[in-house]
C-alpha cells in the first residue's frame, strides 16, 4: 500500500465532505510532488471530487502554470506564504473548482538555511468564496516523513475548507 491507512481514511472523509457540498478541488504542489492528489486519487471514485493537480516543482513551472509573479519569487523565494497563496489562487484561476490547496517547502535533506530550515512547508488555500490564506509549518524527520506529514496537513486543510 502506497499510503498509510490513516491518510487514506482522511482522504475518504475529505472526499465525502466535498461530495456532500457538490465541490471539486485542485492541488498545486511543489515539495510534495503530487503526493496530495496521489493520496486522494488512491480512493476509487475520487474523480467526482479531484478535478486536477498541478506539480510545479520549479519556479518556471509556478509562473507558467499558476501565474505566480516572478517579482514575488525574487522578493521572498518559492518557500514562502506569499508564493503558497499565489499558487493556490493560480490553481483556482486555472481550474473549474471550488477549492484549491498548495504546498511549497523544503523536504530535505539539503536546501535549508537559518531562515528557511529543512522541514519548512507553507500551505496555501483558496476557495470560490474568497478565502485566501496560508499556514506555515516546520516539520521534523527525513524527506519522506516531511512529505508524508505535508500530505496529512493538506488533507486536514482541505477538509476544514468545507466547514
Amino acid at each position: 500500500m502506497m499510503f498509510s491507512s490513516e491518510l487514506l481514511e482522511k482522504a475518504e472523509v475529505l472526499l465525502e465532505a466535498y461530495r456532500k457540498k457538490g465541490w471539486m478541488l485542485a492541488t498545486a504542489e511543489s515539495c510534495t510532488g503530487g503526493l496530495i492528489s496521489g493520496c486522494l486519487t488512491e480512493i476509487a471514485g475520487s474523480s467526482d471530487v479531484v478535478e486536477r493537480g498541478f506539480v510545479t516543482y520549479t519556479n518556471t513551472a509556478k509562473m507558467e502554470m499558476l501565474g505566480v509573479a516572478s517579482a514575488t519569487l525574487e522578493r521572498v523565494g518559492a518557500v514562502s506564504g506569499e508564493v503558497a497563496e499565489e499558487m493556490a489562487a493560480g490553481a483556482l484561476a486555472h481550474s473549474p473548482v471550488q477549492a484549491t490547496l498548495s504546498a511549497t517547502g523544503i523536504a530535505g535533506p539539503g536546501g535549508g538555511s537559518a531562515d528557511k530550515p529543512v522541514g519548512l512547508v507553507y500551505f496555501g488555500m483558496a476557495t470560490q468564496q474568497g478565502l485566501r490564506s496560508h499556514e506555515r509549518h516546520v516539520l521534523s524527520g527525513n524527506r519522506s516523513e516531511v512529505r508524508r506529514q505535508s500530505v496529512s496537513i493538506a488533507l486536514d486543510l482541505l477538509l476544514d475548507a468545507t466547514r
